[in-house]
């Protein structure tokens, strides 16, 4: 006999849209059930967000050690590093189970009952979860739908794992069977870059091919110029405007260059295709809803509502941007709706950083956007070759800019790439969300030495009272 539930919410996916909207809606006081078939935490915790930042600060840590190891200008010795990449992996495992450890003890703290098991969706009320192998149905006064994105596949090279197989995604590549002495990463956006870097970093040698004529195509040119000097510094080699053809053992990658129309193939012992993700929007359920779709994704309005009610959706089964954080506010968004407040998911400006080397991060709009908008706009740039923290930290290379209304000075976005520039995503997106204007930011005293300095330089800069340049 099929065991029964019967709750005001039913969120399926336990990823940071989902475990955050459990976790406010429990706070409420609203009866909440969250099914999850994976880990609590989904890609972000588990094989995205977290564990990559992880492998990037090892790859750091170790790049560091080599470069003292060959004779540091700071004056720092140190023995030949070695690498064992077992115990990166073991140490990256141990934070992520630590992270989503804390998940399950904030959602049992808000009194969520959470279910192991999969969903499959019967109607915008009824869900049945597969728990152990048996199946409870879930009756539900509001489904909200948080099932995240996975990685896209080429059909030339579908994935086949980390256990010896050669073509990776994402998830292989942060838990490496072995450290491959050659890498060959397809794609050129944050998530190859990011990976590519960090395995450089580790000692392999690494190429990316990527389809645009440059990298990061995502990002204004001048942005990611800072990006591109560091990657051709690191020794990876770039083939640019290539498309990827397929792979085989004995030859490795086939790449057609688009503009010669050439031909050629790259050896590697393991490819890592990051050509982007798409929703997850197969395998439970969700087309017997019926739901109003915008291509590929589930349509929702500024309440984070579906085409039927009492149905939501957030997270990247919605769009762009894929980003965990913008999920987090929509899913807190969702449950206070539930729980009878007035809200809207109407954001100034959601910050994205990209966590190369050097960083880079925008929230609101570019120069180019603000232009293409028609609005009359001047934007500055304060360069870290002026800042004292960014000489001390051995990199002074990066900017910081700032985009804003001609007419009135309001903020309309910030850019900034360089070491350490994600930690400004706050006060850029702050900023942007409270209306601020030049003179506002300009004239807030700013703690030196510090990164932030650059934040003020910019707006100074844009008013025509720069300091320091």
């Amino acid at each position: 006999m099929t065991k029964e539930i019967t709750t005001k919410l039913l969120v399926i996916g336990g990823g940071p849209g989902g475990y955050v909207a459990a976790i406010r809606a429990g706070q409420l006081g609203i009866p909440t059930v969250l099914a999850e078939g994976a880990s609590l935490g989904g890609t972000c915790l588990n094989i995205g967000c977290i564990p990559s930042k992880a492998l990037i600060h090892a790859a750091e840590q170790f790049e560091t050690a080599r470069h003292q190891a060959a004779g540091s200008q700071l004056g720092i010795r140190v023995s030949d590093p070695h690498l064992d990449i077992a115990q990166t992996v073991h140490w990256k495992d141990g934070i992520v189970k630590r992270l989503t450890g804390g998940v399950g003890a904030l959602l049992r703290k808000a009194g969520v009952q959470v279910l192991k098991g999969w969903a499959q969706i019967e109607d915008g009320k009824t869900v049945t979860v597969q728990v152990e192998g048996e199946p409870v149905r879930v009756r539900c006064e509001h489904l909200l739908l948080a099932t995240g994105s996975e990685p896209v596949e080429l059909p030339s090279m579908p994935f086949s794992g980390a256990l010896g197989g050669a073509i990776w995604s994402s998830t292989e590549a942060l838990a490496p069977d072995v450290l491959p002495k050659r890498l060959v990463v397809v794609g050129a956006g944050y998530i190859g870059l990011e990976l590519g870097m960090a395995y450089r970093k580790l000692g392999a040698e690494v190429t990316v091919v990527e389809a645009a004529q440059r990298v990061l195509p995502s990002y204004d040119e001048e942005l990611t110029q800072p990006v591109l000097d560091a990657l051709q510094k690191s020794g990876i080699v770039l083939h640019l405007g290539c498309s990827v053809q397929g792979w085989d053992a004995e030859h490795g990658v086939h790449v057609r260059n688009d503009t010669r129309a050439e031909e050629f193939a790259l050896p590697a012992e393991r490819v890592l295709v990051a050509v982007g993700r798409r929703p997850r929007t197969a395998g439970f359920g969700l087309e017997s809803l019926q739901l109003d779709m915008a291509g590929r994704y589930v349509a929702i309005d500024a309440h984070c509502r579906t085409s039927m009610r009492n149905v939501w959706a957030i997270g990247d089964l919605t769009g762009e941007p894929m980003l965990a954080h913008r999920a987090m506010a929509q899913g807190e968004c969702v449950a206070e709706q539930i729980a009878g407040q007035n809200r809207r998911f109407e954001p100034m400006a959601i910050p994205a950083v990209c966590f190369t080397d050097p960083e880079v991060v925008v929230a609101g709009k570019t120069p180019g956007e603000a232009r293409a908008a028609g609005i009359d706009c001047i934007s500055a740039a304060f360069p870290f070759a002026a800042n004292g923290r960014a000489m001390t930290l051995e990199s002074a290379s990066g900017f910081v800019r700032v985009v804003a209304r001609k007419s009135d000075h309001l903020i309309l976005g910030w850019q900034a790439v360089g070491k350490g520039v994600s930690e400004l995503s706050a006060a850029f997106a702050q900023s942007i969300e409270m209306g601020a204007r030049l003179e506002d930011v300009g004239h807030t005293i700013h703690a030196h030495p510090t990164l932030g300095e650059a934040v003020q330089e910019a707006a100074l800069k844009a008013l025509g009272q720069a300091l320091h340049i």
